[in-house]
């Protein structure tokens, strides 16, 4: 055993391959895999045919055949191209890894050449991870019908995860103000209400999803039972889930704290055109046809968005 430093912070010090690949380790916090959701991306071919490229970007891979072998950082600049064989009879799945092959604990790669992609071919229809003794990361599995020879989009299933995806939280708190608005009736229509923007929400350009925790503290209740429900509403994406408003309370005035959580994904069609703009948030309403009262939000209303926004293979 030995201890060891990292090389280049000590004057005149000598270093080891195996003490840069403990620092990469270290630095990844042990972790693998692309370093942003965008990077190593595998789509086919401009004009589809008989293999796959993969996109520009970077990853760490950790390796497999010592405790201390420690991790690798790949880069891949510009569009590389991988070749898929066509198919007989029956289908087939192959998977597209990146792989390193370090010859100082396998196989007899030029060290100059030790990462490179790699297929897995006949792998389960449902395979996600790659086969046990490879020092790799999946990028994509490509399920393959029989007697074809052209790969396309809809074969291509994304198999990347971000080694350390970024995070960050932000609390939009909206303080309501008198005088006292209200909605009532038994139209089922779902409104903005109150009738404003609450928060104009900076999306960032590497969010995958984002998770709103929506609560309202205050909500005033009045003239008789209340049925309805409350959701939000971010840009032109309304949440699919809702919360019911209802207390049997009869017609004094009672106030009550309602909360919703609900993930939206930015990966979809509508939620990527979000990404690297700001949005706007809304808080939205309905009454039932069962409903009797009077929902009311004024002065003493607060309303408490928080927003944590998480990267993701994109």
């Amino acid at each position: 055993m030995a201890l060891n430093t990292t090389p280049f912070v000590v004057t005149d010090g000598e270093h080891t391959a195996q003490q840069f690949r403990m620092m990469i380790k270290d630095l990844a916090q042990g972790n693998q895999g692309v370093t942003q959701g965008s990077y190593l991306k595998v789509s086919a071919l401009s004009t589809p045919g008989a293999g796959v490229q993969i996109g520009d970007g970077s990853a760490v891979i950790t390796g497999v055949y010592a405790p201390n072998q420690g991790s690798y950082n790949v880069y891949n600049i510009g569009t590389d191209t991988v070749s898929i064989s066509a198919t007989g009879g029956t289908g087939r799945s192959d998977m597209i890894v990146l792989r390193v092959q370090d010859p100082d604990y396998e196989g007899d790669r030029d060290p100059s050449d030790a990462a490179f992609f790699d297929v897995v071919s006949n792998v389960s229809s449902t395979a996600t991870t790659v086969p046990s003794g490879y020092s790799a990361i999946p990028l994509a599995r490509i399920d393959i019908p029989s007697s074809t020879a052209t790969i396309t989009n809809a074969m291509i299933t994304d198999l990347r995860k971000v080694a350390n995806p970024r995070r960050t939280r932000i609390l939009y708190p909206y303080y309501a103000v008198d005088p006292l608005v209200e909605i009532s009736g038994t139209s089922e229509t779902w409104k903005t209400f109150p009738n404003l923007t609450m928060a104009s929400i900076a999306i960032p350009t590497w969010a995958a999803s984002v998770k709103v925790v929506f609560t309202i503290s205050g909500l005033r209740l009045a003239d008789g039972n209340v049925w309805g429900n409350f959701r939000f509403m971010l840009g032109s994406i309304e949440a699919a889930q809702y919360i019911a408003v209802d207390d049997n309370q009869g017609a004094a005035a009672r106030r009550m704290t309602v909360q919703m959580v609900e993930t939206i994904d930015l990966t979809t069609t509508t939620g990527a055109a979000m990404r690297g703009t700001t949005q706007p948030f809304y808080s939205r309403m309905r009454t039932r046809s069962s409903n009797a009262g009077k929902i009311g939000v004024d002065g003493t209303t607060t309303f408490n968005i928080d927003v944590e926004f998480a990267e993701g293979a994109l």
